[in-house]
């Protein structure tokens, strides 16, 4: 089995930073893309980022120039770096990975870390 493990949300003031890490374990043979989705109050869930193993990287246009997405692939863990954050930045983020088992690709989920936005 896989688990992705996020971690370092939190509180912090509009225009501040946040980095968060999510590191995948288990039986992995590869993992093709790693991502990051977020879910706000009353909201439907929404792709922030998304980074293949070739370092090809995708960002929603509500996130260009503030965050960047990047990966470790030695260490399985991908990492979004947050900058100039806007109380609309408020969610849930969820960590997800396509991983190559057996030659199937499958999708994970990690559990989630909440980040609030607010003065």
């Amino acid at each position: 089995q896989v688990q992705l493990v996020e971690s370092g949300g939190g509180l912090v003031q509009p225009g501040g930073s946040l980095r968060l890490s999510c590191a995948a374990s288990g039986t992995i043979f590869s993992i093709n893309s790693m991502g990051w989705y977020r879910q706000g109050p009353g909201k439907q869930r929404e792709l922030v980022a998304t980074a293949t193993s070739g370092g090809r990287t995708n960002y929603a246009d509500s996130v260009k120039g503030r965050f960047t997405i990047s990966r470790d692939n030695a260490k399985n863990t991908v990492y979004l770096q947050m900058n100039s954050l806007k109380p609309e930045d408020t969610a849930v983020y969820y960590c997800k990975a396509a991983i190559n088992q057996w030659g199937t690709l499958y999708d994970y989920w990690g559990q989630g870390t909440q980040v609030t936005v607010s003065s």
